[in-house]
């Protein structure tokens, strides 16, 4: 009785645990999903390593096509700082998706129309975002690989066949049978065949053990998957029923990778551990692993579609969120084809996201703008300002701006270079093959227009031929398929190109030997110079600065620098 009344007493004390554990995973769930739910509309906190930025553009690497933004654009824009400021995603598949999203602008306005559709959809029906939410996070992320590198690994291992596996299994049986014509003999080829087995099928398991989490991700995706095609949300109709058909399409490996990804656990229990030896000898899991392995290998395309839909729906619950995190507003963009209407870009209240206080600008052009202005005045901020939105309206449909009515454009830079000390190239040698890339673009009659960004123009060769030449590439952009913004210190260019471009400028106050800028966009060229008042306000010598000052007015005096 005594003994009886101990092992009810350590069930109870099992159950207890086991229940208490479950009560804690569902509490812990349940304020994660708090948390995430409040988060909506605020930028988020995460935190990036390069080698996890490397892994999340996977996915756009596998999707690369010809009008996606370039590696030097991306670069110039800071868009990785600008992807982190936006990125609210929960999955693995939404992290990628919206990396692609960002370099990959619409090609025309249905794209975006059904974009809007969903960014609209979650921003006013919470409890339909809230679903989805909580399926992301079910879902989460695949560690430090992107779910791609995971699918590549199991192109490596080619075509399985189980067919030695069943012969060495037909084998066993047939020593079994043999037991009963000589039951020495049968014991004898019995013992060397499981041997045999056993020691293959570790050998084996080793080869194919790095490629289960392989299996382990894409079965969460098709779980989530199977969450998301139970849903029903009115108005993404079309894209859960592309979830509910990828899943159908998958249901073989669902069945097939089971015993593969919920071997080996180690529980202890003695049916289990029974089984494991018999799962071992007679290859069982090998044969599910490599008849998953077809199955899987069969529907990729389906795993690309699923891994697409879920992503395009957690890109548009992100996109939602950082319109409602914009503090100083957002609008939806306004975008037209150019047939007709010329280059033209019209926007008001303009500001860059990633600036808190941005000082919004209004700006309506159509061709290209000059700017200039002192050292420091805003002028690289502004450019990149223009440029950011001009992609976030292609990609996200979404500007920081009160309005922005623009074409579909093409978008380059050139503005963050440096040398290439591996490639053996200059300074000016990249600033050339930069430009040249741009010049190669606006060439194009067919296509949509290029919309170009260059700061400094060939700010990396002597003043005469700077100016040269700037004005030949300003005018040949001017000229092609392109609406370009440049900023240049050369106030030369500003008369030498005042027919081909609208010229505004940037300028500094000075007040109380302090400098203030206001960051406001004028029309118009420069008329002030602030880079000596610079030097003396950060307490350069006077014997600097007043020489400098001096040989300056000199020079704007009689164009020469005698006497200097």
């Amino acid at each position: 009785m005594d003994a009886f009344i101990f092992i009810c007493l350590i069930l109870l004390a099992i159950v207890l645990v086991m229940t208490k554990e479950y009560v804690d995973s569902r509490r812990f769930l349940e304020r994660k999903l708090r948390e995430i739910y409040a988060g909506y509309g605020t930028p988020p906190e995460r935190s990036y390593g390069a080698e996890e930025l490397s892994h999340i553009s996977m996915y756009y690497e596998k999707h690369r096509t010809a009008d996606q933004i370039d590696d030097i654009t991306w670069n110039d824009l800071y868009m990785d700082a600008v992807y982190q400021r936006m990125n609210t995603c929960l999955s693995a598949a939404g992290d990628e998706y919206l990396y692609y999203r960002l370099r990959t602008p619409a090609a025309d306005a249905v794209e975006l129309e059904k974009m809007e559709r969903r960014i609209a959809l979650f921003m006013e029906r919470e409890e339909e975002r809230h679903r989805l939410q909580r399926i992301f996070f079910m879902l989460g992320r695949t560690g430090r690989h992107s779910i791609y590198e995971y699918l590549d690994h199991l192109d490596l291992l080619g075509e399985r066949k189980s067919d030695r596996y069943f012969f060495w299994d037909a084998l066993v049986l047939v020593s079994i049978g043999g037991m009963f014509v000589s039951l020495p003999v049968g014991l004898v080829c019995l013992f060397g065949v499981l041997c045999h087995n056993l020691i293959d099928y570790f050998k084996e398991f080793r080869q194919i053990e790095p490629y289960i989490t392989s299996f382990a991700y894409v079965r969460r995706l098709l779980k989530g998957g199977e969450e998301l095609g139970k849903a029903e949300i009115s108005g993404i109709e079309e894209e859960l029923a592309a979830v509910r058909e990828a899943c159908k399409s998958l249901r073989g490996f669902m069945k097939s990778s089971y015993l593969v990804s919920g071997s080996r656990q180690g529980s202890g229990n003695p049916l289990e551990v029974l089984f494991d030896y018999l799962r071992m000898l007679f290859y069982m899991d090998l044969i599910r692993f490599n008849k998953a392995l077809q199955d899987l290998q069969k529907n990729m395309g389906e795993v690309d579609r699923l891994i697409t839909v879920t992503g395009e729906l957690e890109c548009a619950v992100a996109a939602g969120s950082f319109r409602k995190s914009l503090e100083q507003g957002f609008c939806v963009p306004a975008l037209y084809e150019e047939a007709g209407k010329g280059f033209s870009l019209r926007a008001q209240g303009l500001y860059h996201p990633l600036l808190r206080e941005a000082v919004a600008n209004d700006l309506e052009v159509k061709r290209g703008v000059l700017l200039t202005g002192s050292n420091a005045s805003g002028k690289s901020t502004f450019l990149r300002a223009v440029a950011v939105n001009a992609l976030l309206a292609q990609t996200v449909h979404t500007c920081a701006a009160a309005s922005y009515k623009a074409p579909f454009y093409r978008v380059y830079s050139s503005m963050s270079l440096r040398d290439d000390l591996a490639g053996g190239d200059s300074y000016y040698m990249v600033e050339i093959k930069s430009i040249k890339r741009i010049l190669d673009q606006v060439s194009q009659e067919e296509g949509r227009p290029v919309l170009c960004f260059v700061d400094e123009v060939l700010r990396g060769t002597n003043t005469v031929e700077r100016i040269a030449a700037s004005t030949q590439i300003m005018k040949k952009l001017a000229a092609g398929h392109a609406l370009c913004f440049a900023a240049t210190h050369d106030v030369e260019l500003t008369k030498l190109l005042e027919r081909e471009y609208d010229n505004f400028h940037f300028e500094e106050r000075i007040e109380e030997n302090d400098i203030y800028f206001p960051y406001q966009l004028m029309e118009g060229p420069a008329s002030t110079r602030n880079a000596i008042a610079l030097l003396r306000m950060l307490g350069y010598e006077n014997g600097i600065t007043d020489e400098a000052e001096a040989m300056a007015e000199r020079f704007l005096r009689s164009g020469s620098w005698n006497g200097g």
